[in-house]
């Protein structure tokens, strides 16, 4: 069986669905970030999100809200006012949680050495609650400082969209420099191992994928990136 010819094929298939998001399209922050990588034949998106604050009303499940079994009072790609919150909170009955979600991005791989240029690690989200079986557990003073919290969050969130792209830009044109070197690409594979073992070490969250790199990114988490790979029995 031909692998590349199949996931051609699959990623084809996945790429020709509609999109079954809220939104309905792929937000504006990620539109470049999705491009590049559906782009490459090695790769695909099958989600994504920049993203968003939002408020959700349910039942708390141990210490985390279930959003499917919740009610989606508010949510927003940009920053959010205490107005709209405190207007959204009027609706709940259940126990009301304050989020914001970095993004997130879901890729399949076609094998496994493209997937290890992807980052997947963050800790850039914030999850509080602010009401509790409808009644209201919080100042607006509060809730004032958590959504200036959540909007510099936000506003770092795409700083680090920027940077991810720009380095995973720049590995992917490293790989296709090293796919051009077969040389290269033997020692390269040699390496890999050693790589990996280095990057366990690293205590600093968000090191880019590149040497090159390393620096800019020192003191940076990653985006939430998600990656499968194409698997033998598709």
């Amino acid at each position: 069986m031909d692998r590349s010819a199949e996931f051609r094929r699959w990623k084809a298939q996945c790429l020709s669905k509609a999109d079954l998001s809220r939104k309905g399209s792929v937000d504006e922050d990620v539109a470049e970030l999705v491009q590049l990588l559906n782009g490459r034949e090695q790769f695909f998106t099958t989600s994504s999100c920049a993203g968003r604050i939002l408020l959700l009303d349910g039942n708390i499940n141990g210490f985390e809200v279930q959003k499917q079994n919740c009610c989606w009072l508010l949510v927003t790609h940009k920053p959010c006012v205490k107005d709209d919150v405190i207007v959204a909170l009027k609706k709940a009955n259940g126990d009301a949680i304050l989020k914001f979600e970095p993004l997130i991005l879901h890729v399949q791989c076609r094998e496994l050495q493209d997937a290890q240029i992807l980052a997947v690690r963050s800790t850039h989200g914030l999850e509080v609650p602010l009401s509790h079986k409808g009644k209201l557990m919080v100042t607006e003073e509060y809730i004032d400082f958590l959504l200036e919290t959540a909007n510099q969050k936000m506003e770092e969130n795409k700083k680090r969209i920027e940077r991810f792209y720009n380095c995973l830009q720049h590995a992917l044109e490293r790989e296709s420099i090293t796919d051009l070197n077969p040389k290269e690409k033997i020692i390269k594979k040699n390496n890999s191992y050693s790589r990996k073992k280095k990057r366990n070490r690293e205590k600093a969250c968000g090191k880019c994928v590149t040497e090159d790199n390393d620096k800019e990114l020192e003191n940076d988490d990653d985006p939430g990136v998600s990656v499968t790979i194409f698997p033998e029995d598709y």
